[in-house]
C-alpha cells in the first residue's frame, strides 16, 4: 500500500478505546488524510449517544450512523438461529454482526470515493478476519488499514496513554477497562480479571452485567412466556404479533430479569489461541431454546440429525467470517427447506437462569400420542421381533465368525 495515495479513509467507528485513538493516528501517519467515521447501529443503544460530536472533535470530517438493526436481525441473526448454529456454546453475537457492519462500510466507502477502509481490530482477534473477508467480498481491490498491525502500541493501557496525550475523552478507566462488544443480541466481556481462568466472573458486582442480573439476584417466582414461530421465524411473544427484532428486544428484558443467558467459556479463536469470554445473551438464549423445542416435534429424525451435524459447519463459517461464501448460502438454503413446517407455539418457564419446557404445539407435529402411549393402541408390538432380527443380523454374523 502506497501511503501517499491514501487521501480519504473510511473508518469502522464505535467510539470505544480502539477507534477513538485511530482517528488522530491515521491523520498522523497517513498524510493528514480525511477520516470519515462510520458507525453501524446493530443495537448498541446508549453507545451511540454523543458519537458524532466525539468523532468530529477527535479529527473525523463527518460521521455516518447506519441503522442496520432490521437487516442484522432478519438477514443474519434469524438465519443463524434457524440453523441452530452454536460455536462451542457461544451464540455468535459478535460474529454475525461484523459482516453486516462491513457491508455498510463498503457502501459508504464507495459513495465517498474512499481510498481505503480502516478498522480497530487487534491482530490477535477474530474480528479482523470477519471485517476483511466481508470487505473483500464487496470491494476486492479496496486497501485495508489495520492500525493494530502497524503501530507500536502494545496494550490497552498504552492506548489509554495515547488517548490522554491527545485529549481524547474516554468512558472507561484503567480499572473498568474490559474489552466489550454490545449489540441487540448480546454483550461480551474480555480482559482484566477474566484473563485468569481461575477467577469467577463478578456477576453480582454492580455494573458488571448490563443486560440482566445474576441468577442469584433473579426473582423467586417463575415467569411463563410463549413464543410463536412460522417456518422457523419468531412472529409473536405472549400472543402479541411482533417483528423478530421486537421479540428479541422484549426477550432481552424478560430473560435478563430472570438471569437467563450468561455464558463463561474459554473458546478456540480462529487465529489459534484460546481466549476466555463472558457473554450475556438473554433473549437469544431463550429464542434458541424455544426454536429447538419446536423442531423436536416438527422435524423427522433423519432431517433433525443431519441438520444438527451441519449446524456445526454453519457455526464455524459464521465464527470464521465466512458469511459471504457459497457454502454458507447453500447451508441456508438447506435450513430454509427444513423450516417449512417448523410452525407452532412454545411455552417456557423461566426461573433463576433456567429455561424449563412448559408445553409445545404445532399443526405439523410428528408426535402421535396414540402411537407413543403406554396404554392400548393400534401399534403391533410383535412387529419389533422381525425388526430386531434384521437390524441385529450384522452383529449376529460377526459374532458367529469371531466364534470360529
Amino acid at each position: 500500500m502506497n501511503k501517499d495515495q491514501i487521501k480519504k479513509v473510511v473508518l469502522a467507528y464505535s467510539g470505544g478505546l480502539d477507534t477513538s485513538i485511530i482517528i488522530p493516528w491515521l491523520k498522523e501517519n497517513y498524510n493528514n488524510c480525511e477520516v470519515i467515521a462510520v458507525a453501524g447501529n446493530v443495537g448498541q443503544a446508549d453507545e451511540l449517544e454523543g458519537l458524532e460530536e466525539k468523532a468530529i472533535k477527535t479529527g473525523a470530517s463527518k460521521l455516518y450512523v447506519l441503522d442496520l438493526t432490521d437487516e442484522y436481525v432478519d438477514d443474519f441473526i434469524i438465519p443463524t438461529m434457524k440453523a441452530g448454529a452454536i460455536y462451542e456454546e457461544y451464540l455468535l453475537g459478535t460474529s454475525h454482526a461484523r459482516p453486516c457492519i462491513a457491508k455498510g462500510l463498503v457502501e459508504v466507502a464507495i459513495k465517498e470515493g474512499a481510498d481505503a477502509i480502516a478498522h480497530g481490530c487487534t491482530g490477535k482477534g477474530n474480528d479482523q478476519v470477519r471485517f476483511e473477508l466481508a470487505i473483500k467480498h464487496f470491494a476486492p481491490n479496496m486497501p485495508i488499514i489495520a492500525p493494530w498491525r502497524e503501530w507500536d502500541i502494545k496494550s490497552r493501557e498504552e492506548e489509554i496513554d495515547y488517548a490522554e496525550a491527545h485529549n481524547i475523552p474516554l468512558k472507561i478507566n484503567r480499572e473498568t477497562n474490559y474489552s466489550k462488544d454490545k449489540n441487540l443480541w448480546h454483550l461480551s466481556h474480555e480482559g482484566l480479571d477474566l484473563e485468569d481462568t481461575g477467577n469467577e466472573p463478578q456477576y453480582e458486582k454492580p455494573g458488571f452485567l448490563e443486560m440482566g442480573v445474576s441468577p442469584i439476584q433473579a426473582p423467586d417466582a417463575p415467569t411463563y412466556i410463549t413464543i410463536d414461530f412460522e417456518q422457523g421465524i419468531p412472529v409473536a411473544l405472549n400472543d402479541e404479533k411482533l417483528s423478530a427484532k421486537e421479540i428479541i428486544l422484549k426477550l432481552n428484558q424478560i430473560g435478563g430479569t430472570n438471569g437467563i443467558g450468561l455464558l463463561d467459556i474459554v473458546e478456540n479463536r480462529l487465529v489459534g489461541m484460546k481466549c476466555r469470554g463472558v457473554y450475556e445473551t438473554p433473549g437469544g438464549t431463550i429464542l434458541y431454546k424455544a426454536h429447538s423445542v419446536l423442531e423436536s416435534i416438527c422435524l423427522d429424525k433423519l432431517t433433525l440429525h443431519e441438520k444438527q451435524k451441519l449446524s456445526i459447519t454453519f457455526a464455524d463459517l459464521v465464527y470464521n467470517g465466512q458469511w459471504y461464501t457459497p457454502l454458507r448460502e447453500a447451508l441456508s438454503a438447506f435450513v430454509d427447506k427444513t423450516q417449512e413446517r417448523v410452525t407452532g407455539k412454545v411455552r417456557l418457564k423461566l426461573y433463576k437462569g433456567n429455561m424449563i419446557n412448559a408445553g409445545v404445539w404445532s399443526p405439523y407435529t410428528l408426535y402421535s400420542e396414540e402411537i407413543a402411549t403406554f396404554g392400548e393402541s393400534d401399534y403391533n408390538q410383535k412387529d419389533a421381533e422381525g425388526f430386531i432380527n434384521l437390524f441385529g443380523l450384522p452383529i449376529k454374523v460377526q459374532a458367529i465368525v469371531d466364534g470360529k
